[in-house]
């Protein structure tokens, strides 16, 4: 009698322990995991050597503008968009905190009210409707940095106020899909010095969690904040090779798919008979 009273609680303790365990979260096709791959700045070496590089390896990317490129390089970015990359906005002005880097005071962060930010990313999705078509808009912050004015928090604000479906940020990578706010998905980048296999360990490592990557890249090969070029050709020959379980998709498809899914992904197990 001793030893199935044991066993008893042992199964109640057991299943108490499980009931609203999360399951593995739903990845299409019933893939692994998700990377995402996202470029900032409207660089000209994001169409010379990554779009290249994504489109020999069949995947897409995503573009987060600031207005400062040259006109010239506005049929690029039409093109990438009609190949099924995404053009997303990144501020007309690149607005920083100050001190960050050399910049004119008025595009400081601090410079900045609720009502002229949340203008002028506006503005910024009227230019990239006009060189895309397109009105759904995601969203990367400038420097990483969330705040203005004298902390206002204007990137929870323009989601609020349906300028962007998701938002991206910078910071420790949240794997974890269930625990991302759609205003701050987190995202990860890498050293100048960063080889292919660097960042295919990390890649690994995610898929093996079961959950998502944000990555992020300046320079690609050039401009500035360089990673190299063979480096970002291993990592996309990598994922292109691993298309069977990994989902690169881009971040507007990623943060949709999330946010479909996410109400469905905790597991509410029976509790024990009594």
């Amino acid at each position: 009698m001793k030893i199935f009273c044991a066993i008893a609680l042992l199964l109640l303790v057991s299943c108490t322990t499980l009931k609203g365990q999360a399951s593995p979260f739903p990845w299409p096709d019933g893939r692994r995991a998700a990377i995402v791959l996202t470029y900032d700045d409207s660089l000209p070496t994001h169409l010379d050597v990554a779009i290249p590089q994504l489109d020999e390896a069949g995947l897409k990317g995503t573009f987060f503008l600031d207005a400062k490129f040259p006109p010239d390089m506005i049929d690029g970015w039409r093109r990438a968009a009609g190949n099924g990359h995404e053009l997303a906005n990144h501020t007309i002005f690149h607005p920083c905190q100050k001190d960050t880097f050399t910049m004119e005071p008025r595009y400081y962060n601090e410079s900045y009210s609720l009502k002229a930010m949340l203008d002028e990313l506006s503005i910024m999705n009227t230019l990239l409707r006009a060189i895309d078509g397109k009105q759904s808009r995601t969203y990367a912050t400038t420097c990483g940095q969330k705040f203005i004015g004298d902390g206002i928090d204007y990137a929870k604000a323009s989601f609020d106020r349906g300028l962007f479906t998701a938002v991206r940020g910078i910071g420790l990578p949240q794997h974890n899909p269930r625990e991302i706010n759609p205003w701050d998905y987190p995202s990860e980048w890498f050293p100048e010095d960063a080889t292919g296999e660097d960042m295919i360990s990390r890649v690994k490592h995610v898929e093996e969690q079961g959950g998502l990557l944000v990555l992020g890249f300046h320079g690609v090969g050039g401009d500035r904040l360089i990673v190299s070029a063979n480096a970002h050709k291993e990592l996309v020959e990598y994922l292109a090779q691993k298309s069977e379980t990994i989902w690169v998709p881009t971040f507007q498809e990623a943060a949709a798919w999330i946010a479909i899914q996410k109400p469905a992904t905790v597991q509410q197990l029976p509790t024990p008979a009594e």
